[in-house]
């Protein structure tokens, strides 16, 4: 008889369990950042203005309205002053950790997407002196790490994301929202990640985040959310409101009415924030997130130069 296990044997599997996936998570993004991601997120975001350096000697093609006269008068030739990009931002990973975010029909759930993609900006910004800082939500604020930077402060990020215990079951952007409106004051880089599974009007207020702050929205979805398979009856449960019901996915009328309605759903969200002004990405658990990410990147670097 298999002797049954105790509950430290249990905690230090699951321990084990948790540091596996946050080193296979960094190992693969860290390589990613160091390949290309790292250098296309510095093209695409930058700092806020530029600071004063040091003074240099002029030299033909300078600018003549950078000249300091005051130095020149005592020096007794042209001086110009040296200015450096003002690079650190602050950064903010915003994660919608409510329980449809453990759903995954073929491979990685929702959820664990959120933590590689979290993951990849993280180093991304980490490589570029940036700090980062985490929001995990639900209907309610769960977790608030403040922005810091390091590889240790990273790791804990991707672990939080990955293993974050939430007292709340649904989704709503009315808290998180609520505190990069109101709490976070200096201007932020912020990633807003979820699936977007919520019935809630958030218009004016995203508009406020959006213009106080950079924000970029990441809706993450799986395929089994967007079409019904023909597999026969199936009981369906609402993972966040525990609601159920019994359909007969082998009936095509039920599969094209489900249809409709995801996509009317979908293009809701879409119209939403392309109305706010809001840049929006879509990424699915059975696609390559790599892709998309570059794209978005080439296209705001070609929107910032035009």
């Amino acid at each position: 008889m298999k002797k049954p296990r105790t509950a430290n044997e249990e905690s230090r599997s699951e321990i084990t369990e948790i540091l596996r996936k946050v080193r296979k998570i960094e190992l693969r993004t860290r390589g990613l950042v160091r390949e290309s991601f790292g250098g296309e997120y510095h093209s695409c975001f930058k700092g806020e203005g530029i600071d004063f350096e040091d003074f240099r000697e002029y030299q033909p093609g300078d600018e003549v309205r950078s000249i300091d006269w005051n130095v020149t008068a005592r020096m007794g030739h042209p001086y110009v002053k040296k200015f450096t990009e003002e690079r650190e931002m602050t950064v903010f990973v915003c994660i919608d950790i409510s329980a449809s975010g453990d759903y995954g029909s073929l491979g990685p759930s929702k959820r664990e997407m959120m933590a590689e993609v979290a993951a990849l900006l993280a180093f991304s910004a980490l490589q570029n002196k940036d700090k980062v800082g985490l929001i995990l939500f639900t209907d309610e604020v769960e977790l608030y790490l403040p922005p810091k930077k390091g590889t240790a402060h990273a790791l804990r990020l991707i672990r939080e994301v990955l293993h974050f215990k939430p007292t709340g079951h649904r989704t709503s952007l009315t808290a998180p929202i609520h505190l990069l409106k109101n709490a976070v004051r200096k201007r932020s880089l912020v990633f807003l990640i979820s699936d977007f599974l919520f019935q809630e009007d958030l218009g004016n207020d995203l508009r406020v985040v959006n213009r106080k702050h950079d924000l970029v929205a990441i809706q993450v979805s799986d395929p089994a959310e967007l079409a019904l398979p023909a597999v026969g009856y199936v009981r369906l449960e609402d993972p966040e409101t525990g609601r159920q019901v019994e359909v007969n996915t082998s009936n095509p009328r039920v599969r094209a009415a489900y249809l409709a309605e995801s996509r009317r759903w979908q293009e809701e969200i879409d119209r939403q924030f392309k109305r706010l002004g809001i840049d929006k990405l879509a990424l699915r658990t059975d696609e390559e997130y790599l892709p998309v990410l570059h794209g978005f990147f080439k296209r705001r670097v070609h929107r910032a130069v035009a």
